[in-house]
């Protein structure tokens, strides 16, 4: 005997186990093949992709945790083959602003971590558990922020980025580098995980020349930015950088100093 709540007009894919003492709103679509453990809910808005997996306790697409009434048909979308561990809350999105909270494919949500309203996880994310964001964050593409990481409403971190467990992110993080202390603060670049993604030598040289100028020779951000472009070699990993941090809001996080 099964003890389910699913709605009847919710779209559901071939080949989806739900489990025992899981509620699933009207308004949700799960792709093929996923996996949904016992003592799930999934409220409106939520969109699965394909050979997602989610744990119990999980609550997916809740609305906002703002003050106010927030009935409203916002979304929350979640890549193809996205795992999502135990009792994760991912809220979705506010219409007052994007009205959308996505999650890129092939992304670990790990127990316990909170995605809230109108953030955008990039693909191939690692979030450890606890890791617990506020709304409005841009995550980029291969980053892993370890256990416990807070992340501070509207902060952009970059692609490929390892940020170490128990840190508070107040600023924006560029790609390809480590993060750690506190406050949080540049600690190399990323060579374990740019190396596990291909990069050469020769392109992580290249990178570490670039991190060289704008953290460790002392240079102000604006004056670092200007050397870095009138001295280094042209790249897309050059470009990369200085995009990010010319179009940075919250400004960049600062170099260590003891």
């Amino acid at each position: 005997m099964t003890y389910r709540d699913v709605h009847p007009n919710a779209r559901i894919g071939n080949n989806v186990h739900i489990g025992n003492f899981t509620t699933i709103e009207e308004d949700v679509s799960i792709g093929d093949n996923c996996w949904i453990a016992p003592n799930v809910t999934i409220m409106n808005g939520a969109r699965l992709g394909d050979n997602c997996r989610v744990y119990p306790g999980s609550v997916l697409s809740a609305p906002p945790q703002t003050k106010g009434l927030l009935e409203e048909p916002a979304e929350l979308e979640i890549g193809n083959g996205t795992i999502i561990r135990e009792c994760c809350t991912l809220n979705r999105g506010n219409l007052a602003f994007e009205g959308k909270t996505t999650v890129g494919e092939n992304c670990l949500i790990m127990a316990y971590v909170h995605i809230a309203h109108d953030c955008h996880i990039g693909h191939d994310t690692v979030l450890a558990n606890n890791v617990t964001l506020a709304g409005h964050i841009h995550i980029d593409e291969w980053a892993t922020l370890g256990g416990m990481v807070a992340v501070h409403q509207f902060v952009h971190i970059g692609a490929q980025v390892m940020i170490g467990g128990g840190s508070l992110v107040r600023k924006d993080v560029p790609p390809f580098i480590t993060a750690a202390r506190e406050p949080l603060s540049y600690a190399g670049i990323n060579s374990i995980g740019l190396r596990r993604r291909g990069f050469s030598k020769g392109d992580m040289h290249h990178i570490e020349d670039i991190f060289r100028i704008l953290y460790v020779r002392g240079n102000s951000v604006k004056k670092a930015l200007k050397i870095i472009e009138a001295e280094i070699p042209d790249s897309k990993h050059k470009h990369h950088i200085l995009e990010f941090a010319q179009n940075s809001k919250r400004g960049i996080i600062k170099g260590y100093r003891a």
